[in-house]
Formats: C-alpha cells, structure tokens, sequence
C-alpha cells in the first residue's frame, strides 16, 4: 500500500530537511506526525516519526540540544544554500574563488579546508550562499559535512578531471555517504520507508576540463562512474562554463523575486529584492520582511507580468518572478 503523503506533509518534510537546531526539528517532526495519512501504509512511518520525536524531546529536555548534531552553525543567507563537496585536491576552493568573493587556502597539497567556509556568489541581482567542505574519503568524513548536506538546497560534487584518480575519488566521496543516512541524489527528498535517510539534491561538477587529458578521463568517468546527476564540464581556472554553471544553480534553486515599494513612494528597492520558493504568496513576502507584518497583513498592490499595474491583491496572491508589490497592514 503506498503511503499518499499529503501536500502539506511535504512541506513539513521540505523545512525538517533545513532544520539546524533540535528544536527545529522537533517541531518540523511533529508537524509532519500530524499531517501523515494514518492508514496500514504508513505504519512503519508512524512508528519512525514518533521514535524520532522521542529522541529528539529528551535531547531537547535534557538541556543537551546546544545544535543539532552534525550541523555547522552558519546561518543561512541569501536566495538559497549550496555544498561544495569533493575528494582532496578536487578544485572546491579554486571553485569558490572563482566565483565569489570568498578568499579561501587554495593550494596544491589535500586537505587545505579544513572547517566549512562560506561565501556568497551573485547572480543577476540576488546573492547565493556557498559552502566549501573539508574533503571527504573513504575515511575521512567530518559530521559537520552531513548536517551541511541535509540542509542544503544544492550539492556540487566536484571531480578533479586533472588526475587519474580523480573520478575515482568522486565515486568514494559518494561512497562514504552511502555509509550515513545522508545521501547524494537526482533529487532531494526524504525516503518514505525510513524517516532518517535523506538525499540532496546533486551536480555533477567535471572541474579542469581546460587540460589535455580531461577527454580520456571524461571518458572513463562515464564508462566506469555513471552517475545520474546532472552533469557540468568546467574549469574553475580559466571560467569555461562557470556562467552556464551558475545559470543552472539559480534555476535549481526554483526561486522567485520580489521587489518591495514603500507606500507613497514611486520606486521600488530594486537593489535588495527578497527571493521565495516558486509558488510562494505574498503573506511568505511579508513574514520575510517581519513577522509581524504577516500578522497585520490588509491587501497590496502589485505590479507584475501576470496582473495590472496597481492590481490591489489578497495574501494569498502567487508570487511571479519579478513581481513589485506594495504591502498595507491594518
């Protein structure tokens, strides 16, 4: 019998994959308890959640839930979080230099990161938030680096095409995961029959394409290594399909943006515009800006592609990439 999860257990589910406190994420189990169909398919998954929610409570009650476990504290930031993950030498850092303003150690020997190092990389008008990992082997794996990938939005896996070995390293970063409950993927979701086993979402990042022999390796790469990920030749040294990358990093995302309008001003702040997942409605818009604000929520105007100019909405109006919008609270 399948489990027909409902809408909103999704996004219960989608905010648990995010959580990076205890409490957090008890409250996301909870909901998710609440909102799963109670019938002889999800019995299993019944049980699990309310394991789940039993550990975590004690955690939480015992005082011991200073973070959650496995998670770096870096708070989230901009239009959406993404992992760079890799074997020693894969070109991570190089990645992140090139594409942000970050400045981490790049160097020629492995395991020059050490701790996760964020940046942020533009696109268009928005920021991205990176995250560059320590490498991961077939025995080295910080905990860090699995409440980093369950939280993220995106992983690119990068694979050194200017070493022999560096397809083989990829596939033993893969490997390693495959030991944990935290998984890579063609898509991100959480397993229905296991409530603990995640997968990310992932890139497949084919880095130094630029160098003679990347066409031999690229072609045991995909002899030896078929991954199901959506795969991207670049070079991080000299920017060969860096910007088709970061194209399809904000698509992955599946973000819109929102420019907001002061009442009884002409311009809106084009310079700052908020981003929200696809489907999103002008109530998410105005809790991003203060809570408080969704609470007094009235009507707002809009200007956009799918209404007319100064179309006076409701809360629920569904955000369109682009939109304008003025908000009035009661």
């Amino acid at each position: 019998m399948t489990a027909n999860l409902t809408p909103q257990y999704r996004k219960a589910e989608a905010v648990y994959r995010q959580a990076t406190t205890p409490e957090e994420e008890l409250k996301c189990l909870q909901e998710m308890l609440r909102e799963l169909p109670k019938h002889k398919g999800t019995d299993k998954l019944q049980a699990d959640l309310k394991q789940k929610i039993s550990r975590v409570k004690k955690s939480v009650q015992s005082g011991t839930a200073g973070k959650k476990q496995g998670s770096t504290r870096i708070p989230r930031q901009g239009a959406g979080r993404v992992i760079l993950l890799g074997g020693p030498n894969s070109g991570k850092s190089q990645f992140m230099c090139a594409v942000s303003r970050a400045t981490p150690e790049v160097a020629i020997y492995p395991f020059t990161t050490r701790t996760p190092f964020p940046g942020m990389m533009p696109y268009e008008d928005i920021q991205i938030q990176l995250i560059d990992t320590p490498p991961v082997t077939q025995d080295v794996l910080e905990t860090d680096v699995l409440g980093l990938i369950r939280g993220a939005d995106l992983v690119l896996l990068l694979v050194d095409l200017g070493n022999d070995e560096g397809p083989e390293l990829a596939q033993h970063v893969i490997d390693r995961l495959e030991q944990t409950k935290t998984r890579l993927g063609a898509q991100s979701y959480l397993d229905e029959n296991d409530v603990g086993l995640a997968y990310t979402r992932t890139f497949s990042v084919l880095n130094k394409i630029d160098l003679p022999e990347a066409e031999d390796r690229l072609q045991i790469l995909h002899e030896f290594f078929p991954w199901d990920f959506s795969e991207f030749e670049i070079s991080a040294e000299t920017g060969i399909g860096i910007d088709e990358l970061k194209q399809a990093i904000y698509q992955a995302l599946d973000v819109v943006r929102v420019y907001t309008r002061e009442p009884g001003k002409k311009e809106p702040d084009y310079d700052r515009p908020y981003t929200i997942r696809r489907g999103g409605t002008l109530l998410d818009v105005a809790e991003l800006i203060h809570k408080d604000l969704a609470n007094t929520f009235k009507n707002a105007k809009v200007w956009g592609s799918q209404v007319h100019d100064g179309t006076v909405v409701k809360g629920d109006y569904v955000i369109h990439d682009r939109d304008i919008v003025e908000i009035h609270a009661s």
